[in-house]
């Protein structure tokens, strides 16, 4: 009987730990965007912090891109010849890339890079007093710090996303005219015929929230990290997986949102 209660506590102390620390991300998280419409604005860090989150990402995301869509050319030709429906491998490619696989493959390379960054700058300037420097001279570290990586991971993860459908169908064009013998102007044509705006849309609003959520997690892990380096390691890591997960677990409710019907 002990251990049955023992094990109901435990259950609700992590369900518990669980509500507040969300609680704790959700109000950072409007803490930072509220700070957006306040004075002064930091212009010259928000554009920093696009450059940092958008444009050095920019060559993973493309790589990862345009691979992908070349996998997914031959994986989808592979299966669709068992049902003589290759015709359909430029239908399946820019669908799986414009409302999946370009946002969160985006999302989670921008995870691993620009997130692991911002917490691991963070979490320096905290377990070095920088950030409590800034209140000493009257500086809102919220709106100096977290702000601008908010505002960058909102708005670049969608161009990323943009160049990244590009890419990724490129990819596949490529295979299916080199390597598999699609005739290009049939692909081409079956590739615009099938795609639609909602596609492009839902696939750069969850590029959006991605990125948003990237840089939250980034900026909560790292702006409150504690005990020196081994803090700062243990706020990078958490960062890089929290920010992966709610990516995942964001997607679903989002295609649910725009898709289920």
């Amino acid at each position: 009987m002990n251990r049955l209660l023992d094990g109901v506590a435990a259950i609700g102390r992590t369900l518990l730990g669980t509500c507040r620390l969300t609680g704790r991300i959700a109000l950072f998280g409007l803490d930072g965007l509220s700070n957006v419409v306040r004075p002064p604005v930091y212009g010259r860090l928000c554009l920093h912090a696009f450059l940092d989150i958008g444009y050095y990402s920019l060559p993973v995301v493309a790589l990862t891109a345009v691979f992908t869509g070349m996998v997914l050319a031959l994986q989808s030709a592979t299966g669709l010849s068992r049902f003589n429906a290759e015709s359909a491998v430029a239908n399946l490619v820019v669908l799986s890339i414009t409302r999946e696989l370009g946002p969160v493959l985006a999302g989670l390379m921008v995870a691993g890079r620009a997130g692991a960054a911002m917490a691991a700058e963070l979490g320096t300037m905290r377990v070095t007093d920088q950030i409590d420097a800034l209140s000493t001279l009257s500086t809102n570290p919220m709106k100096y710090l977290v702000t601008p990586r908010l505002l960058g991971g909102l708005l670049a993860l969608p161009l990323l996303v943009l160049v990244a459908d590009i890419l990724g169908v490129l990819g596949g064009f490529v295979i299916a005219t080199v390597k598999l013998g699609f005739n290009a102007e049939v692909y081409l044509s079956n590739t615009l015929d099938f795609v639609r705006t909602d596609d492009v849309v839902s696939g750069l609003v969850k590029a959006a929230v991605f990125g948003f959520l990237v840089a939250l997690m980034g900026s909560f892990n790292g702006y409150n990290s504690r005990g020196g380096a081994q803090g700062v390691g243990a706020a990078t890591t958490n960062a890089v997986v929290s920010a992966s997960v709610l990516i995942l677990a964001f997607d679903y409710v989002l295609t649910e949102l725009f898709f289920a019907r």
